[in-house]
């Protein structure tokens, strides 16, 4: 016979605290090989977001972030991981850098930056976002291919110039494929003509930021999924399956909300709902933030 509740004896307190789960003594913490956080000091860490719903109301502006581009992240992201992943001084690794904000963040967190871009006329807009004291000396803005070899071997002569074999976090933020054409250059994979072609050369970026990275250090991975004739294309899961094919260890699944990124879409926003309902479909109002982390 099962007794009530009401009917228990209670517990002594002794044992009653026994059973009590409690944090951690600070003897037991560790300091982090990859981030200056003190574990030990766990409850003053409020800004740092620990879940996996991180919700932004707006875009944050200035010091030195500004809207002034399509499709670039916002700064909070880059905040976020760089406090997490990175000490002071590390090399952050950006091979879809776009109008710079990995760059700008990590000159305000005291960080350095590689980015690769493959427009030419976007990286000098970015240089020009640097100050003179900081480029090509802790900020490098280089134009180039990231699928391509050839520019993951000039990666690795800039880590050389800095004394180090290899970046500390590595940020990915590719073109959602076709959703913005980017340029009218064929390498381009927002110009891919397929999903296929689209995954590959991803693939190809994944891999040179797999051999540029030190091992036992992190990967950010920031992508959405798109519509496609009426299907819903999961691009964020293709590639993360991408990134562990390379060799990346999957640690975390981030849903951040978007409206902190997007410009008004005014009447085109009712027509959006109306498409929605007729069509069976969701408006998205997510990406991912995908962490992975090289196996040491």
């Amino acid at each position: 016979m099962i007794k009530r509740q009401e009917d228990q004896e209670p517990l002594p307190l002794n044992e009653f605290e026994n059973r009590v789960e409690k944090p951690p003594t600070v003897r037991n913490y560790k300091s982090l090989a990859y981030s200056d956080i003190d574990p030990a000091r766990w409850r003053e860490y409020t800004d740092i977001k620990l879940d996996s719903l991180w919700i932004f109301d707006s875009r944050e502006k200035g010091n030195g972030h500004s809207f002034d581009y399509h499709g670039n992240y916002i700064p909070q992201i880059a905040t976020q991981l760089f406090t997490r992943y990175t000490k002071q001084g590390d090399i952050v690794l950006d091979l879809f850098l776009g109008s710079g904000t990995t760059a700008i963040e990590a000159l305000n967190r005291g960080r350095r930056c590689i980015g690769v871009e493959l427009k030419p006329e976007l990286v000098e807009h970015v240089r020009g976002k640097i100050p003179d004291e900081s480029l090509d000396r802790e900020i490098f803005a280089l134009q180039g291919d990231s699928t391509d070899p050839q520019t993951a071997e000039r990666v690795r002569q800039v880590l050389g110039d800095l004394g180090e074999s290899h970046a500390q976090l590595l940020i990915l933020h590719p073109p959602y494929w076709d959703i913005i054409s980017f340029s009218q250059n064929p390498s381009d994979i927002s110009n891919a003509e397929s999903l296929e072609d689209f995954l590959d050369g991803f693939a190809r970026v994944a891999k040179n930021g797999f051999d540029l990275l030190e091992p036992g250090r992190f990967a950010g991975l920031i992508i959405g999924d798109k519509y496609s004739s009426g299907e819903l294309i999961p691009l964020g899961f293709l590639t993360m399956q991408v990134m562990t094919d390379t060799g990346f260890k999957l640690k975390s699944i981030v849903v951040k909300n978007i409206e902190g990124n997007e410009i008004g879409k005014g009447r085109t926003n009712n027509l959006w709902r109306y498409r929605a309902l007729a069509g069976g479909f969701y408006l998205f109002k997510h990406e991912y933030v995908i962490i992975f982390e090289k196996p040491s």
